[in-house]
């Protein structure tokens, strides 16, 4: 019996010895994945730290969490940070879930809470990597199911169901982006301005529900950046929406406006940044504008306008409109652009007679850089809509 408590004895402190250096390297492990996520955020000024690093090469859990903007003095607390599913991948890491607890902020009586957050298919490049976006922060789905803004015990705003999907770029295509929020709600009979409020109660716009969609690409060789589309819905109103196309968005770009932000955060408070002011104006000369709209759908709220403005002013709404069809052409007269004089005039008039849309598009014919758009504005800015091939319409498809 001694011979076998004597051999069990041998056999656990074998045991004990040989799992001291592999938790050790457990710990190693999940630190080098924390380390190297700290990396890549801090390219991009942002600093990530934590209080403790646990868990092993698989999964690792920063706690207490935090994160700062560069030339922010106080960083944002997140608590606990979840990295599951690591796997090495080409020297660096690819983490199949990166995920926070639920986060919560009171100041004074505003209240935000902000549900977990899920980034899927993170890509940590290996330090060194030559690849060109290494300093970024790829993923390919974010989710957020619950955002809520209360001030007192009034749900002031609300916004459900994130979502963003991305596919990276790969064998010379560019990466596509889509992002969308199921709904949002707002509270707008907290406003507290009493013209404003009077506006709002008027047009019956106390709580406003509605969506947002956005989708576009980015080819990060020769850097065009499309946003194809912005559509932000208010329901029972209208949809706002927006796209651009521009030229030169490239990573040599996005990485000089990145050096030029630090530099700006690091200067003490006060300084002078006049001269970052004029680089970073410098840098915009290196885009291209390639065109860009701006479009309204009307879903009611324009005859409610309308309306309330012609009771403001003893009017009817119809008087009001045709006021408004009267006072665009002179308003349009200091452009000396007669063509697109008309243009606009026609196209508002057939917009309050019928309100359906109105777009606002400006298309060059060929790519105009930042530069020859900056000299027309400011030597001759009547010529600047022919630059930019700027048209109005209203009620088109």
């Amino acid at each position: 019996m001694t011979q076998y408590r004597s051999a069990f004895s041998k056999l656990a402190l074998s045991t004990f010895l040989f799992t001291l250096p592999l938790n050790a390297a457990l710990a190693q492990d999940a630190t080098a994945v924390a380390e190297r996520l700290k990396a890549v955020l801090a390219a991009q000024n942002l600093t990530l730290s934590w209080t403790s690093v646990s868990g092993d090469a698989s999964e690792t859990v920063l706690e207490g969490a935090s994160i700062a903007m560069a030339g922010e003095d106080k960083p944002v607390s997140v608590g606990k940070v979840t990295l599951g599913g690591i796997t090495e991948e080409n020297g660096g890491y690819k983490i199949e879930t990166l995920s926070t607890e639920a986060y919560s902020l009171t100041e004074g009586t505003t209240k935000v809470d902000v549900s977990p957050l899920t980034i899927g298919n993170v890509s940590l490049p290996a330090e060194g990597s030559t690849d060109p976006l290494a300093s970024f922060l790829m993923y390919e789905t974010a989710n957020l199911d619950n955002v809520s803004v209360k001030i007192g015990d009034k749900q002031a705003f609300q916004m459900t169901n994130f979502a963003a999907e991305v596919t990276p770029p790969a064998d010379g295509n560019a990466m596509e982006f889509t992002g969308s929020a199921e709904k949002f709600t707002a509270d707008l009979s907290l406003v507290e301005d009493p013209q404003s409020k009077a506006a709002i109660d008027a047009l019956g716009y106390q709580n406003i529900s509605g969506d947002f969609q956005l989708a576009g690409t980015w080819q990060p060789t020769d850097g065009r950046m499309a946003l194809s589309n912005y559509d932000i819905t208010v329901d029972d109103a209208g949809t706002l929406g927006m796209t651009f196309d521009l030229g030169g968005y490239t990573v040599d770009f996005l990485k000089s406006v990145q050096d030029l932000q630090k530099k700006m955060a690091d200067q003490p408070e006060g300084t002078d940044n006049s001269a970052q002011g004029l680089a970073m104006l410098g840098l915009m000369q290196q885009l291209t504008f390639n065109g860009a709209t701006v479009r309204f759908d009307d879903d009611s709220v324009t005859n409610k306008v309308l309306e309330y403005v012609g009771k403001q002013q003893g009017m009817s709404a119809k008087d009001i409109a045709n006021q408004a069809k009267a006072i665009v052409p002179f308003m349009l007269m200091e452009l000396n652009n007669p063509e697109l004089a008309a243009q606009v005039t026609a196209a508002v008039t057939a917009y309050l007679d019928n309100p359906k849309s109105l777009e606002i598009a400006a298309k060059p014919a060929s790519p105009v850089p930042f530069a020859l758009l900056a000299a027309s504005g400011m030597s001759n800015p009547k010529e600047l809509p022919k630059t930019l091939g700027l048209t109005v319409t209203a009620n088109q498809d």
